[in-house]
């Protein structure tokens, strides 16, 4: 085990989210009901979020090529080039074939991108220019499909077959909460088997400082049955329930959620003793709704917020107690300031 240093699959250090200290100054005290309630009223005061040490298994970075933990807050924003005076965010992708342990008595051979599941959490900012290089090195045909908006040549149906390269290009647009995934069929298979990831496209004028972490769902059809037997956050079973994910008492956790679990029509997410604002598919600057539970279909995704008044171990799952008990089932540990 050892500590979160970097961003392990650019290779560049998280620069907005990692480490950047500075105490989100809600006030530690101020956990009353109604300075709780004026809380999303109220501005962050810091410039940026304290991000408490991550600690990362490496037994699953060596067996599984990741940890769900350092996806957690990975966020890829490619390398800026610059050609014919515009500047070009460009990224690397490759399908691959991999093994993954997703428990000690069940190995898994994953289809999936940069060798994880999910693929690389890729962001930039309504309007930048986006360069994706994709490479299929699996032994199958498969594609890149963006949600957004983009023109037909860019749609990503068209399969790439081994060994071949495909350069999607286009502007990214509209800003909110996307996916990528394989879209060559059977697609129902070729997401099971874990070729999807999120795409964030932030807003030009950019969201308050915050916490910000990924969470997406996955199932994996272990018999070939067309029925899932185990679920996941961020790729591995039950992760988060073992290892809860530390946070800070008051402070602005920006939760993007993503659903990519196929068979199951529709899975519910859910936080205890507490609320969530609500910005359905991310493309909205106030929240849509509060609550405490969301539904969502398969590639349905969203942004919550929140901040927990009490320090403590808090459970999130879904609410179909099946899904729960097979793998998604986490905790968010709330640590005070002082203890972060």
């Amino acid at each position: 085990m050892s500590k979160f240093p970097r961003n392990f699959f650019s290779g560049q250090l998280d620069r907005r989210h990692f480490f950047l200290g500075g105490l989100a100054g809600f006030g530690v005290s101020a956990i009353a009901a109604a300075a709780y309630r004026n809380f999303w009223a109220q501005p962050l005061k810091a410039n940026a979020a304290q991000i408490p040490p991550v600690e990362l298994d490496r037994q699953s970075i060596e067996q599984n090529g990741f940890d769900p933990m350092q996806v957690l807050r990975d966020f890829n924003y490619g390398e800026v080039i610059e050609e014919e005076g515009r500047k070009i965010r460009v990224y690397h992708l490759e399908a691959n074939s991999t093994e993954i342990n997703l428990n000690a008595a069940i190995k898994y051979i994953s289809w999936n991108i940069n060798r994880r599941v999910p693929g690389p959490t890729l962001r930039a900012t309504e309007g930048d220019r986006l360069r994706i290089i994709f490479h299929n090195a699996d032994g199958h045909s498969h594609t890149l499909h963006f949600h957004g908006t983009h023109p037909e040549e860019m749609d990503g149906v068209k399969p790439v077959r081994h060994g071949k390269t495909m350069v999607y290009e286009f502007d990214a647009m509209p800003y909110g909460v996307h996916l990528y995934h394989c879209h060559v069929a059977p697609v129902t298979r070729h997401i099971g088997k874990g070729l999807f990831g999120m795409f964030i496209i932030d807003p030009p004028e950019g969201r308050p400082p915050a916490d910000e972490m990924v969470l997406v769902m996955g199932g994996y059809d272990i018999n070939n049955d067309e029925k899932n037997e185990l679920y996941a956050f961020n790729g591995i079973p039950n992760v988060f329930r073992d290892r809860p994910i530390p946070i800070v008492q008051n402070q602005l956790v920006r939760l993007y959620i993503l659903n990519m679990i196929e068979f199951d029509v529709a899975v519910t997410f859910h936080i205890h003793a507490n609320f969530f604002q609500l910005y359905r598919t991310g493309r909205t600057l106030t929240p849509n709704e509060e609550s405490d539970v969301v539904t969502m279909g398969t590639a349905e995704r969203h942004i919550l917020e929140f901040a927990y008044p009490f320090t403590g171990k808090y459970m999130f799952h879904p609410h179909q107690d099946y899904i729960a008990e097979h793998g998604c089932m986490g905790f968010f540990d709330v640590l005070s300031p002082s203890e972060a």
